[in-house]
């Protein structure tokens, strides 16, 4: 019983468990990318996946979120995110 009162209580507050807020980069199209993605998911999934995903990945994966898990998010939309994750947390350019 204890440990569900305490598991109930780091859910109700979660600043108990030590998280701390994830930012991203700033730039153009950051705050749609936050908005849209922090609707679905944390946003150290971006920050995991910098620099090893090329911009075609980075394109498979807005659409697979658009596609396959029905975020509502216009082409438009789609298109800035896509742009600011390729431009910020792209993998450099292979040589």
């Amino acid at each position: 019983m204890k440990f569900f009162f305490l598991g109930a209580l780091l859910l109700a507050f979660p600043a108990l468990a030590d998280e701390t807020a994830i930012t991203l980069k700033p730039g153009p199209g950051a705050e749609a990318t936050a908005s849209y993605c922090a609707a679905c998911h944390s946003l150290d999934y971006i920050q995991m996946n910098g620099g090893f995903l090329a911009p075609e990945a980075w394109k498979a994966e807005v659409a697979k979120m658009r596609g396959t898990f029905g975020a509502p998010i216009d082409q438009p939309i789609a298109d800035e995110i896509l742009d600011y994750l390729v431009k910020n947390y792209g993998a450099p350019p292979k040589s």
